[in-house]
């Protein structure tokens, strides 16, 4: 066994997973796996930089992490930054940041990079799954970008795009400063329009539509998946490989839609950093199961967080 920490620093959550890996049998054990919402790519996509404010509640995240790894005694250390902290004409205040509590270089990776990091930490345990036919696609809906990875036992081709559930509902859900409350259909459409594009552009490099089984990542995904089984509080155990099908996303992103902010809010499993940016997230999912033509989505809890910690194993 090797104990490593991952760190996962995306555009609306920063992630730590403390794991023993033991690459000789596949095993990962997990010893501390936390998120908090820290919203780092507060207002990136108008101003094209990390908003103060956005930066010191990523680095007060840094120090509890830095605590906890230390005290794990893990042997090994990866920050792995996405969208954000790519598209932000400051990141190297974010780096020097990050280098000054953790003692690590924050890594800032490409779109396929995080793609395949995503890949390999939701389909290692699935590969000896007899129940689900592959090649997987597997789509991962972050904060600023999307990744869709298509590929059996390894990744057979990536794409990033830059279609997330913070970016669609700061660029369409705000209207003078306020998340509209529900949306307009105006507003909807015009997310479909951009999500329709982006898929567009996905499918110049992955052939999405050649799928047998649709993975679906991080927490718009088992948001949805944890509303659709009706958990009175968010339990990973019960939502991990858990199997939505298209009319229950559809039915819940409608729901969605159509909600305040207070009913959104009130949605037992629903994180409180979540309640904005939820329905933009949903509608993400819900055009890539009609794009794809996907009956259901296998949930994943596991994903780039895991593939960067088994990066480590090695």
């Amino acid at each position: 066994m090797k104990r490593v920490a991952a760190i996962d620093c995306g555009t609306n959550s920063i992630r730590l997973l403390v794991a023993d890996c033991d690459p000789a049998t596949g095993e990962l054990k997990d010893l501390d796996r936390r998120m908090q919402i820290v919203r780092l790519g507060q207002g990136v996509d108008r101003t094209g930089r990390l908003a103060p404010e956005a930066l010191e509640r990523t680095f007060a995240a840094c120090r509890e992490y830095a605590a906890v790894i230390k005290g794990l005694g893990a042997e090994q250390v990866r920050f792995v930054a996405t969208s954000a902290s790519r598209d932000a004409e400051n990141r190297d205040d974010f780096v020097r940041g990050v280098v000054d509590i953790l003692g690590v270089e924050p890594e800032v990776i490409t779109g396929d990079q995080e793609a395949e990091f995503s890949f390999n930490g939701a389909t290692k345990e699935l590969l000896g799954r007899a129940d689900l036919e592959r090649p997987f696609l597997v789509v991962d809906i972050g904060g600023g970008s999307t990744e869709f990875v298509l590929g059996a036992d390894s990744v057979r081709a990536a794409r990033s795009v830059d279609v997330g559930c913070v970016r669609m509902t700061e660029r369409h859900l705000v209207h003078e400063g306020e998340i509209s409350d529900p949306p307009t259909a105006g507003q909807i459409a015009a997310i479909k329009a951009d999500v329709a594009t982006a898929l567009d552009q996905a499918e110049e490099t992955v052939p999405l539509r050649e799928a047998a089984t649709l993975v679906g990542l991080a927490g718009s995904v088992t948001t949805v998946a944890a509303i659709a089984l009706g958990l009175d509080r968010y339990e990973s155990e019960a939502i991990h490989h858990s199997r939505i099908s298209l009319a229950q996303v559809r039915e819940i992103t409608d729901r969605l839609l159509c909600s305040t902010h207070a009913e959104r809010a009130a949605i037992p499993v629903m994180h409180p950093g979540r309640v904005d940016v939820i329905a933009a997230g949903a509608l993400v999912l819900l055009s890539v199961m009609e794009r794809t033509g996907a009956a259901e989505v296998v949930v994943s809890e596991h994903d780039i967080l895991d593939g960067i910690a088994w990066s480590l194993a090695g």
